[in-house]
C-alpha cells in the first residue's frame, strides 16, 4: 500500500490580498509567499498591517478580496498552525495545567500528554515551575508559557505577534533563544516585531510593511545591507515611516 505524504500548510501564498474594515484597507494588494526555512520577520510601524497579516495567514479572518492558499490548497483547516498573541491570557491554573488545557485541543494522544508537558516545559525553560500558578509568573515567563501552549498543537507553522514587546533585555533574550530552538525543529516561524535589532538577530527573511502594503521583502542580509526601496532605507536608518 502506498503511503501518502502528510499534507503541508506550506507554502502559504498571499495573492493580491485585501482586508477592508469600514472602507479602510488594513491589507492592500498583499502578495507574499511564506515558505519553509528560517524565521520570517514582519517589521513596520504601528498600523502597518502586521498583526492582520498574521491573523489572515492563521485563518482567523477571511480576506475581503484576493486569495490565500496553504500548500496549494484554499480554506485548509488550521490544524497544524498556531498563533500566539502579543498579550496572551493565562488560565487560572498551574503552568503544567495550562499546557494540558492546550493539549486537549490538539491531536496528541492523551497517553502522551505527561511526556509532552515535560518536553515543552524543558524547551521553554520552565521545568522547575510546572506547579506554580501561571498568573504568578513574570511577564517573560508568561510569554514562554504561551509559546509552550502554542507548541502543544504540534504546529508546522507558528505565528508570533510581537512576542517580546515590553520585556526587559534578559526576558527578550530568553524568548529569542526559544524561537531559535523552535526554528531548529523545522517549524516555520512567522513573527512581527518593532525591534530592528531583534529582526537582525532572528530573521532569515524580512518583510517590511507600511500602510497595509508589503513595501519590500527578501533575505535578511540583503534587506539590511542593501535595501532597495526608499522606505526600507529610511526604516533601517531609524527614521519614522508615517
Amino acid at each position: 500500500m502506498t503511503m501518502r505524504p502528510p499534507v503541508s500548510n506550506l507554502p502559504i501564498v498571499f495573492d493580491n490580498v485585501r482586508y477592508v474594515v469600514r472602507a479602510l484597507p488594513i491589507l492592500d494588494a498583499v502578495s507574499l509567499t511564506l515558505s519553509l526555512g528560517a524565521p520570517t520577520v514582519l517589521i513596520g510601524p504601528n498600523g502597518a498591517g502586521k498583526t492582520t497579516l498574521l491573523a489572515v495567514a492563521m485563518g482567523l479572518i477571511e480576506p475581503s478580496d484576493g486569495r490565500v492558499t496553504f500548500g496549494g490548497r484554499a480554506h485548509m483547516p488550521p490544524l497544524r498552525r498556531a498563533f500566539m498573541r502579543q498579550r496572551p491570557t493565562m488560565l487560572r491554573r498551574s503552568v503544567a495545567a495550562n499546557i494540558k488545557y492546550a493539549l486537549a485541543t490538539s491531536a496528541v494522544p492523551r497517553s502522551e500528554w505527561p511526556a509532552r508537558i515535560v518536553e515543552l516545559l524543558s524547551l521553554v525553560g520552565l521545568s522547575e515551575l510546572g506547579e506554580r500558578p501561571a498568573r504568578r509568573l513574570s511577564g517573560g515567563e508568561q510569554q514562554r508559557l504561551a509559546l509552550a501552549r502554542a507548541l502543544a498543537r504540534d504546529p508546522e507553522v507558528l505565528f508570533l505577534d510581537e512576542p517580546t514587546a515590553s520585556l526587559d533585555p534578559a526576558a527578550t533574550k530568553a524568548i529569542e533563544d526559544v524561537v531559535r530552538a523552535i526554528a531548529a525543529r523545522n517549524i516555520k516561524v512567522v513573527m512581527s516585531t518593532h525591534d530592528l535589532g531583534e529582526a537582525r538577530r532572528l530573521a532569515g527573511e524580512v518583510v517590511l510593511m507600511h500602510r497595509g502594503r508589503v513595501v519590500e521583502s527578501g533575505p535578511a542580509d540583503d534587506f539590511f545591507n542593501s535595501p532597495k526601496t526608499q522606505e526600507a532605507r529610511r526604516f533601517v536608518a531609524g527614521e519614522l515611516l508615517v
